[in-house]
């Protein structure tokens, strides 16, 4: 799996990211060895991260709890930012 399956199957999951102002970035933090999803909208940006485990079993189309609360949670936090943060 690379970083674009997982942008793809975030996308897949919540539509209105990548299509209403909320861009969306993965890539793999080898220091942590975790994915980590970048969130922005206009001038506020967030990060998460997810388990490689977790990030697997989705693409698998196994188990994509984990990485929906992780993305909706941050979806969310970003939604609720005042301007300019």
């Amino acid at each position: 799996m690379n970083r674009d399956e997982i942008c793809e199957k975030i996308k897949e999951i919540y539509p209105d990211i990548g299509a209403c102002g909320i861009d969306i970035n993965v890539n793999y933090d080898d220091d942590n060895s975790r994915w980590t999803v970048d969130l922005k909208k206009d001038e506020k940006k967030l990060k998460t991260f997810l388990e490689p485990d977790d990030a697997k079993l989705c693409m698998e189309g196994k188990q994509c709890v984990s990485l929906s609360i992780e993305i909706n949670q941050l979806k969310d936090s970003i939604e609720r930012m005042p301007p300019g943060n």
